[in-house]
């Protein structure tokens, strides 16, 4: 198979597999007796307008941190309503405005366009003109999310700013150069990350193979993490059964050499996705609370 043809093949199925994923998160994990204050706004980037869902803390504080949350879906799906019940949780518990916002997707836009897109909203949600405090700035997602967010945070080292008091990488896919089959899972292939899968995402995401060694798609790749003193605080959470684990304890170990590092979390007996695709409700609280000690911890709140 050519390299065009494995590319054309690879978008096909990722707007396939875009179309037929369920956006709502498992019942289980949904948490129906935490209301929901929110409102719809659409944030300026570089490649265009994104929109966002803005769920307000109850009433306390003002004005309160702000938290932009980066949805997963393996760069190709669309469905910030999957992260619904974590905004409402962590919006209700740590007394932050949650922003959770949309980014183009692959194929239709590749690599590093959705990275750019989370960077210009993290300026964006800092500026002092916000009616919340852009100065206690925190920025997460889960899977592809998680990885959108190590990439803004290392522009913020770059690029000298906004300053982000926490990132919050949860089970993030951090090394897009080796190939998802390569990746040790104690449940072999019963795993929920397939190898086709990870490969056609990575393909519609980056196809360059080249490309993939890029610090903001690879952050743990060579010698990417080398000389990230000064990064953004992370707390890295991971599930013991999913294949990104490796790379996520990879970069744990990396942050934490230069002083980075928050906390290393790995949930036992879980797999990608556990706190959406299953109905695991007391692990899946059990991880937000960690989660909301640690951003409030990070905001003063």
């Amino acid at each position: 198979m050519s390299i065009l043809t494995k590319q054309m093949t690879a978008d096909a199925l990722a707007r396939m597999f875009s179309a037929m994923v369920n956006p709502w998160a498992k019942p289980g994990v949904r948490f129906p007796e935490i209301p929901g204050r929110t409102t719809f706004m659409t944030i300026p980037t570089r490649h265009g307008d994104v929109a966002a869902t803005v769920y307000r803390p109850p009433a306390g504080e003002a004005p309160p941190p702000v938290y932009v949350n980066v949805h997963g879906g393996g760069f190709v799906v669309g469905h910030r309503e999957q992260d619904d019940p974590w905004c409402r949780f962590l919006a209700e518990y740590a007394n932050v405005v949650v922003l959770n916002v949309d980014y183009l997707l692959a194929p239709h836009r590749r690599f590093p366009t959705p990275v750019e897109q989370i960077y210009d909203v993290l300026g964006w949600a800092s500026a002092p003109e916000r009616d919340w405090d852009g100065s206690r700035l925190c920025v997460g997602g889960q899977s592809a999310g998680g990885s959108l967010s190590a990439g803004a945070s290392r522009l913020a080292l770059e690029n000298g700013g906004p300053r982000i008091a926490l990132q919050v990488l949860h089970y993030p896919p951090l090394d897009l150069v080796t190939a998802t089959r390569d990746k040790h899972s104690p449940l072999g292939g019963k795993a929920v990350l397939k190898p086709w899968m990870g490969d056609v995402f990575d393909t519609a995401y980056i196809p360059d193979r080249a490309r993939r060694t890029d610090r903001l798609a690879s952050p743990v790749w060579g010698t990417n993490a080398d000389g990230i003193d000064g990064m953004a605080p992370a707390l890295i959470v991971t599930a013991e059964y999913d294949r990104l684990r490796d790379e996520a304890w990879q970069y744990a170990q990396k942050l934490d050499a230069v002083g980075s590092l928050a906390e290393y979390h790995e949930v036992p007996r879980v797999d990608h996705g556990y706190n959406i695709m299953s109905n695991a409700g007391d692990v899946t609280r059990k991880v937000y609370e960690r989660i909301v000690e640690h951003v409030r911890r990070a905001t003063g709140v």
